[in-house]
C-alpha cells in the first residue's frame, strides 16, 4: 500500500516583503524616538528627562543601521572599530589642544566620559561617516569626489547640530562662540574618514541610511530654529 503523500510546509513570505516590513518598522521606531525627543526638548518644562535618553537614541540608531547592513564581514567590523577609535581620539586631541576644532569641553548629555570625552562620540562619528559614505555611493563620481561630498554632508549636519548641542549641554565653547576652526576641522577629519570608507571592501548598501540622515537633519534644524 503506497504511503500517503506528505504535504510540504507553506512557502515563507518572500524576502522583499519581509525586508520592506522590517524597514517600515525601523523607520517608525526612529521617527517615534525623534518626534518624542523633539517635542520634549522644544516644549517640555523639564528637558533633562528627555536628554538622558540621548545616548540610548544614538545606540538605537546605530543598531538599526547595522541590522540592515548586508553581510557584516570582518572588514566591515574593522571599519566600524577604526572609525570609532579615530573619532574618539581626534576629540581627545581637540579637547586637550584646541588645535583641531577650537577650545571646547563636553557636558553631561552624551553620557560616560573617558579622557574628558564621551564614549558615545566615537559612535557618533561612525554613524555619520557610514551614513554619508553610503549616501554618496549613488552619485556617478570618482571616489575622491565622493569623499569630498560626503564630508560636506557631515559638516552640513554639524552646522545644524551646533546650536542644539550648546543649548542642551552636549558641549560648550569657550566664550560661547562657535569658531570657524570647528567646521574646518570637521571637514578635514570627515574627508580622511571618507577616504578610508572608500578604501575598505564591504557591501556599501543600506536602505535605512537615507532616512536616518534626513530625520537627523530635520530634527536638529527644526529644534535649532526654535531656540
Amino acid at each position: 500500500m503506497p504511503e500517503p503523500t506528505q504535504q510540504l510546509p507553506p512557502l515563507a513570505i518572500t524576502t522583499p516583503d519581509v525586508q520592506t516590513r522590517r524597514l517600515r518598522w525601523a523607520q517608525g521606531i526612529l521617527l517615534l524616538f525623534h518626534v518624542t525627543g523633539f517635542l520634549g526638548l522644544a516644549f517640555s518644562q523639564d528637558p533633562s528627562f528627555y536628554l538622558q535618553f540621548v545616548p540610548l537614541n544614538l545606540l538605537l540608531t546605530v543598531g538599526l543601521l547595522f541590522a540592515f547592513q548586508p553581510r557584516r564581514t570582518p572588514a566591515f567590523w574593522s571599519f566600524c572599530l577604526m572609525v570609532m577609535v579615530v573619532g574618539f581620539l581626534v576629540e581627545v586631541v581637540g579637547i586637550r589642544t584646541g588645535l583641531l576644532f577650537g577650545h571646547y569641553e563636553y557636558g553631561k548629555t552624551l553620557g560616560i566620559k573617558w579622557l574628558e570625552v564621551p564614549l558615545m562620540i566615537g559612535v557618533n562619528w561612525l554613524m555619520l561617516t557610514y551614513c554619508t559614505g553610503i549616501l554618496v555611493r549613488y552619485l556617478p563620481l570618482p571616489n575622491i569626489l565622493r569623499a569630498v561630498v560626503a564630508a560636506l554632508l557631515m559638516v552640513g549636519l554639524d552646522i545644524c547640530i551646533e546650536p542644539v548641542a550648546v543649548r542642551y549641554d552636549f558641549w560648550r565653547w569657550q566664550y560661547d562662540v562657535i569658531p570657524l576652526l570647528n567646521f574646518k576641522g570637521w571637514l578635514a577629519v570627515s574627508f580622511i574618514l571618507q577616504v578610508y570608507f572608500n578604501r575598505v571592501e564591504f557591501d556599501k548598501r543600506n536602505p535605512l541610511v537615507a532616512f536616518v540622515y534626513l530625520v537627523q537633519l530635520l530634527f536638529f534644524f527644526a529644534l535649532g530654529m526654535l531656540l
